[in-house]
């Protein structure tokens, strides 16, 4: 009798709610205010995230105020792209990463910290800011060869062509984020980065999609959805998201909660959505 009660109330208990961090305050993107009010909606209407934004001062302005505690969230998700941190703000995200804590990192976020070796870790391969061949090699995937290559030659980091909408490839059809998403699907206009180049180190590379010269691209297939581990902590880098439009895709929104997910437990328990779009027919939520 007894145990029938207490199966009926582990039944009853409600499941864990991951708290996560927003980290915005700077970034050359002008919709940064409205992606982090954007993108804490999408996570919580999943019923699985509460999420705060922490904003830092603006560029230019002293950053030593700057010190959110980590600890406690499950996840960091950067929508950030600016001035350095405090160092003790660096060595304190540093060590929630390598204790386990997930980070989500969005868009222009892979553009910052050229010169932070552990954050360059974390994120793999990101754009801008000086960034070359001595960066570390540039990612992308060959077609003959079936795999992602590292080209090392000298060359700049990172680079887009005009706005377009594209078709992202899966890469890892068996990964817990992109399980059950279609081989292809039609993203909603935005920014294809291409010729990223970083440490390159412990990346998984969910998908891909072609950069077409016709729209100044590289002519390359370069990575849009990557995992990768840093100590005991998981990433999830998505290239997506550049504007309002880019975000209001169904693609962008259910990789970004699915990602959130496994950074913070290692599964995806969430369903894939009836409207995501297909190789064909794009779709975007209001």
């Amino acid at each position: 009798m007894c145990l029938f009660a207490v199966t009926d109330q582990a039944k009853a208990l409600p499941r864990k709610i991951y708290k996560v961090l927003i980290i915005d305050g700077q970034n050359n993107h002008r919709n940064m205010a409205d992606g982090s009010v954007m993108m804490k909606k999408y996570l919580e209407e999943t019923g699985m995230f509460t999420a705060d934004i922490a904003t830092t001062p603006k560029k230019g302005e002293n950053m030593e105020s700057f010190k959110p505690d980590f600890s406690k969230y499950d996840v960091v998700l950067s929508n950030y792209n600016g001035d350095s941190w405090p160092e003790v703000t660096n060595v304190a995200f540093e060590k929630f990463v390598k204790n386990g804590g997930g980070l989500v990192v969005v868009h222009a976020a892979d553009n910052a910290f050229p010169k932070w070796l552990a954050y360059n870790k974390m994120i793999g391969i990101g754009g801008w800011e000086g960034r070359n061949e001595k960066s570390g090699p540039y990612l992308y995937f060959d077609k003959e060869k079936g795999k992602m290559v590292k080209d090392t030659t000298k060359g700049l980091g990172g680079s887009h062509g005009n706005q377009h909408e594209f078709i992202v490839t899966t890469r890892d059809a068996n990964h817990p984020i992109m399980k059950g998403l279609p081989t292809e699907w039609l993203h909603q206009k935005d920014e294809l980065y291409d010729r990223l180049r970083g440490p390159a180190e412990n990346v998984t590379v969910l998908a891909t999609a072609y950069s077409p010269v016709e729209q100044r691209g590289s002519g390359r297939i370069e990575p849009m959805l990557m995992t990768l581990q840093y100590g005991k902590g998981k990433i999830f880098h998505t290239t997506l998201g550049h504007e309002n439009y880019s975000q209001k895709c169904a693609g962008f929104i259910t990789t970004l909660q699915r990602g959130t997910e496994w950074v913070a437990t290692g599964k995806v328990t969430q369903q894939v959505p009836k409207d995501f779009p297909t190789k064909t027919k794009g779709s975007a939520r209001p």
